[in-house]
This record gives structure tokens, C-alpha cells and sequence, in this order.
């Protein structure tokens, strides 16, 4: 019999001392620079409290209030139409599915697919959907993925509206940092049009990665922003670290990271295990693959996902469909291969960011990446603004065409939970 070689992985525990080691040491350059940034915000402790407080439903009603008081109409229409049940509940969408056969389906609760939806641009987005998944007893998605300009939403009041809306509808969230490759931290790069090189790993280069802490820790304190997405192997260790000393970030690791097989997946799940807390929780709560995987590299990773403790933390997030222009061949449609693996690898979420292909081919606008780096000014003075809230609105249909899809299956879904109750 062959020799069995695999004890030689074993990490000694001398190499966790000398982790620990640069880690706690007081002359750490790196170090002592991520806390001096956290420093400037105070204790993690003040820092969760001050986000907490901002978080709060009041106070994100009154940052609308003082930026964009028209939108408090629609926030309250959209608490009304929750509080009288407008929206279709779980059961009575079934049932409108399956008919009778509803009541006899045993769904597959613990592996229910998580619906999403990206990018979520703009707040009047929201009320749109809304008035559709009313009209129509459609569902509105459980999560929603932003890429507007922080910056921009902010002074524009959407940032506090959007944040109010997904309280009032109970959807989870996630923002996207201005301090990325194109903020102009490459000076060798252009524009977006060359966004596979700012988001191969070299979108965040030299003091970038601490300007996206900082600017982080700003949209926690100031409106309780929890949830952000990730795409450099540097920033990623840093909320992991932020994760470890007590503030509660999280993240996503979006598709420009670019995590195309399981020993990538392995590489970031250890890291995230080696900082997670006592409790076993990180910071790491989506992992986006990309395009390219297949449903055996998210087969193999869910086993050592749930080894290491992480199945009901970190969610698989896959694109089943994608914008028409500029980031994959078309056409791409992977709802067929989610139904495939929904019933066995728990915690996925099922990601629409595009139309069906079918309807996107017919479009005189498509839904395009590009756009999403887009001023608001410009989009509106071009005229394309119908054009790209139709984009969404078709995001959300595809949405829909798949929790259709696992419905008929026998397989379930997670919908705004405080909507379809």
C-alpha cells in the first residue's frame, strides 16, 4: 500500500505563533495602521453603538426628510401596503403555481434559495417593483445588490431611503464603496470599459485598501450600512480583521474577485475560519462566484463549508442570469443548472443581473454593466432613465421566473420576508 501522505498537511502550531506574532506586534507598520483607522471612529463597541442608533428607522426617516422629502411618501405607502398584506403570502403563491397540488408538496424548506436581484440603483426602483408584485401577486426579492456611487446617493438622499425600504420590506442589503479600481486609484488603466482590469485584483493598489476601511466605517457610522461588497484579496482581510476586534461588518465577495474553483473557495474559507469569533461567526456572508463555476465546485465546496462550520453563515451567491452587455457571452442562463443542485447544497442565493435572454435580445437598451458606472445627471439627461429602470424591472421578472421554477419543483425560496409572509 502506497504510503498515506496526507498527514503532512498538518499545520504545526508554531506557525500559528508566528501568525499571531505580526498580528500582535507593536512595530506593525500594516498593523497599526488598519487601528489607527479604526481609532479615528473609537472602540468597536462605540462604533457598533453609533451604527446601531443610525441604523434605526426614525433616524433613516429623518436623513430623508432633510435630503429627499419625497420620497417619504413612497416609504409610507410602501409600510401600508405591508401592514394590510397587499403582497401574496408564501401559501397563496404556491397554491397560484401549483393549484391543489400545494397542499400536498413537501418543500424544501432547508434549502430554500435565497431570490436576488442586482443592481438595485436607484430608490424609486423600489416602489416600482411594488406596485408590479401587487399588481401582478409576483414576489419581491429577498436581497438586493447596489453599485450607485456612495457619494452621489448620498447627497441625493437614496442612500437613507433605500436603507428605510429594506427594513420596511425585510430584505437584506448590500453597497458597493467608492474606493474601487474605478475611482482612479490605477493610473495605468482607463475607464470602466476596462473593468476586468480593475477587478482582477488590482482595483484597491497601495493605500487604497485603508481608504476602504475608512470609508467603510463612515457609512456604518453614519447610516448604519452593514453589509458591502468585496473584491480584493487585501480589503478582504481587513474585514476580516475589523470582524475580529469586535465591529460588525459584513460582506460579500462579489464576482469580480473572480473565485472560479474549490481550492479558491478553500483558500478564503480557512482565512475566514482562522478570524472568525469564539461564536463562529465572520464577516463573510456571500461568496459570489464566477460565471465560470459549475454545480460540482459549489457541490465540493458546500462539503467543506459546512466542515468549517460556515453553512449557515457564508451563502453561495450565483449569477443565473447576467447583463446583456459587457461582462460575459450571451446567451447565459443558468436556472436549469440551480434547479439541479437547489435541493442538496444549502444557503444559495440566486442571482438576477440581467432579463431572460430571450426578452434582453429584443431590447432597443439592454441591460448593460456599463451602465451601473453611470452619473444619475447623465443617465437622466440622455434619456435613458425609463431604460434602465425597465432593465431592473425585467431583473426583478427573471427573479420571478425562477422562484417560479422552484415552486414547481418542490423546492422553496426566500422572498421580502416581512411582505410574503
Amino acid at each position: 500500500m502506497t504510503k498515506d501522505i496526507r498527514p503532512l498537511l498538518e499545520i504545526p502550531r508554531d506557525r500559528l505563533d508566528a501568525i499571531n506574532a505580526v498580528l500582535l506586534d507593536p512595530d506593525s507598520r500594516v498593523m497599526n495602521d488598519f487601528l489607527a483607522v479604526v481609532e479615528k471612529y473609537g472602540t468597536p463597541e462605540k462604533i457598533n453603538a453609533k451604527a446601531a442608533e443610525a441604523r434605526r428607522l426614525p433616524n433613516l426617516l429623518a436623513k430623508v426628510k432633510a435630503t429627499a422629502p419625497e420620497y417619504i411618501n413612497d416609504l409610507t405607502w410602501l409600510a401600508e401596503q405591508r401592514d394590510k398584506s397587499a403582497f401574496i403570502s408564501i401559501a397563496d403563491y404556491r397554491r397560484k403555481i401549483l393549484g391543489e397540488k400545494a397542499a400536498a408538496t413537501q418543500f424544501k424548506d432547508d434549502f430554500a434559495v435565497t431570490l436576488e436581484v442586482s443592481a438595485a440603483q436607484y430608490f424609486p426602483y423600489v416602489r416600482a417593483a411594488a406596485e408590479r408584485a401587487i399588481a401582478e401577486r409576483s414576489l419581491m426579492p429577498g436581497r438586493w445588490i447596489r453599485v450607485r456611487r456612495m457619494k452621489e446617493q448620498e447627497a441625493d438622499g437614496d442612500l437613507p431611503a433605500f436603507s428605510a425600504a429594506m427594513q420596511i420590506i425585510g430584505a437584506s442589503f448590500v453597497e458597493t464603496l467608492d474606493t474601487k479600481g474605478t475611482d482612479g486609484s490605477n493610473l495605468h488603466l482607463g475607464g470602466p470599459e476596462t473593468i476586468t482590469g480593475y477587478f482582477g485584483g488590482i482595483g484597491q493598489p497601495n493605500e487604497h485598501a485603508l481608504q476602504w476601511l475608512d470609508e467603510y466605517l463612515y457609512y456604518y457610522t453614519t447610516y448604519g450600512v452593514r453589509q458591502v461588497l468585496n473584491f480584493n484579496a487585501g480589503t478582504i482581510l481587513l474585514g476580516f480583521l475589523l470582524h475580529r476586534i469586535g465591529v460588525d461588518i459584513e460582506f460579500k465577495i462579489s464576482v469580480y474577485f473572480g473565485s472560479d474553483n474549490p481550492y479558491h473557495a478553500l483558500w478564503i474559507l480557512l482565512a475566514a475560519k482562522l478570524f472568525s469569533r469564539d461564536d463562529g461567526t465572520s464577516p463573510l456572508i456571500g461568496f459570489n462566484w464566477s460565471n465560470s463555476i459549475n454545480n460540482e465546485t459549489m457541490e465540493l465546496t458546500a462539503q467543506f463549508r459546512k466542515a468549517l462550520g460556515f453553512e449557515n453563515v457564508v451563502r453561495f451567491e450565483h449569477h443565473i442570469v447576467e447583463t446583456w452587455k459587457s461582462i460575459v457571452v450571451q446567451p447565459y442562463d443558468r436556472r436549469a443548472e440551480l434547479l439541479e443542485i437547489a435541493g442538496h447544497v444549502a444557503n444559495i442565493s440566486a442571482k438576477h443581473e440581467g432579463g431572460d435572454p430571450e426578452v434582453e435580445q429584443t431590447l432597443a437598451h439592454p441591460s448593460d454593466i456599463l451602465d451601473y458606472f453611470r452619473e444619475k445627471t447623465e443617465v437622466i439627461e440622455s434619456g435613458d432613465w425609463d431604460n434602465l429602470q425597465n432593465n431592473f424591472m425585467l431583473k426583478v421578472e427573471a427573479c420571478n421566473h425562477t422562484a417560479r421554477a422552484l415552486t414547481e419543483k418542490g423546492l422553496s425560496f426566500v422572498a421580502a420576508q416581512k411582505l410574503h409572509r
